[in-house]
């Protein structure tokens, strides 16, 4: 209540502040956050665990659907972090990061920056486009018996189609949304007739070049309405993945952190690639954009990674996080890492002892995430559409 109580002054007092940020994912009426709310977030960040702590390998006795950490690994990061306030002790910040600060109309927050290889993903575009026109389920009232039935009688592709006398005209429409031009479209016109995980959907990535991909991962300091402390956004750059992170210091940076990350989001052919992102990163960037006031009207294209991992892997894992599946279809395997939902513990330790060590593996996990995002993303499209 306190804190609905402050945003009520808050937006009443600073209505007329408008920063410019680009209009693909915001648009907004931004306002700076007075110091106290970041100081009721530090006070009331210890009162909920969203995670259980369960018997290594019981998956079956955790009543949150993916948020409980094992018995094991619990007791390795608690130790660890003790290790890292001993180690870190009296160490300055700006000894630890060598990063920036970044600047904008929402305030000011700290940026890393971190080069990473890729997988050298040559795709055939042409294999997808044959695929795509060989599809009739596109059009409606086609399903797999009527579409076998209608290739024995020589309709192959959408375009020959164009001449039956009953699908012909909900052929051409199909062919019109095609060959329009707007990718957005197209995964919706395959989504509404196939699963959103379709290889289909997946191929249209083949419209795009490697530098419009946005790789994003956040970090929060919960699952519900609270901080999102930092920001993980990769792009590719001359052949490398740069990994740009905006972390905050304090609470009270995380209103330029979030308009840093959605100018990554602007541009005309950008397309986002999250790992469950569709039900956690956005609709939780969504949700910290309104309560500083911000808007928001993105309609890029999202690729969300987990749902085509399941439909790829589910027979083959027997888990689909993305530690896992790093380890399984990239050979990745983190050194020293702390399970993601004991990243508010970490961060909040940093924030009541000012020590920076805390802070060391929240980076590490979000930047490997990232990388390990992207990797995962070029390894399904080489499988998929990748050039023989």
């Amino acid at each position: 209540m306190a804190i609905a109580l402050v945003l009520l002054h808050f937006h009443a007092t600073q209505r007329g502040f408008k920063p410019q940020v680009p209009d693909v994912i915001l648009t907004m009426a931004a306002m700076h956050v007075p110091a106290r709310i970041g100081t009721l977030w530090q006070q009331r960040m210890e009162t909920l665990r969203e995670y259980e702590v369960i018997r290594d390998g019981n998956v079956f006795n955790t009543s949150f659907s993916d948020s409980y950490v094992f018995s094991s690994e619990h007791e390795h990061a608690e130790h660890y972090l003790k290790q890292l306030i001993e180690q870190y002790d009296g160490v300055s910040f700006n000894t630890v990061f060598s990063g920036v600060e970044h600047t904008n109309e929402g305030g000011v927050c700290f940026s890393l920056k971190s080069h990473h290889g890729i997988i050298d993903t040559s795709l055939d575009i042409d294999r997808f486009r044959s695929e795509i026109l060989g599809d009739l389920t596109l059009v409606r009232g086609i399903g797999k018996t009527t579409q076998a039935r209608l290739k024995a009688r020589g309709y192959q592709t959408l375009s020959d189609l164009g001449t039956h006398p009953r699908f012909r005209a909900h052929a051409r429409q199909v062919l019109q949304r095609l060959s329009g031009g707007n990718q957005a479209d197209i995964m919706d016109l395959i989504g509404s007739r196939h699963a959103k995980s379709h290889p289909l959907v997946l191929g249209t990535a083949g419209f795009h070049e490697p530098e419009d991909f946005v790789f994003l991962d956040i970090e929060t300091l919960g699952l519900f309405s609270r901080p999102i402390i930092l920001f993980g956004v990769g792009r590719v750059d001359c052949g490398d993945l740069v990994v740009h992170q905006y972390l905050l210091r304090d609470i009270r940076e995380e209103q330029a952190a979030l308009i840093a990350t959605c100018e990554h989001l602007s541009g005309d052919h950008a397309a986002l690639v999250t790992f469950n992102g569709k039900s956690f990163d956005l609709p939780y960037i969504r949700d910290r954009l309104a309560y500083y006031g911000m808007g928001n009207g993105t309609c890029i294209p999202h690729f969300d990674v987990l749902h085509f991992s399941r439909r790829r892997w589910r027979d083959h894992f027997p888990s689909m996080r993305l530690c896992v599946l790093e380890q399984e279809v990239c050979g990745i395997h983190r050194e020293e890492d702390i399970p993601g939902q004991m990243v508010p513990e970490f961060y909040e330790t940093y924030l009541h002892t000012n020590n920076c060590g805390p802070l060391v593996p929240i980076i590490e996990h979000n930047k490997q995430d990232v990388v390990s995002l992207s990797r995962l993303f070029f390894h399904l499209l080489e499988e998929s559409y990748g050039c023989c």
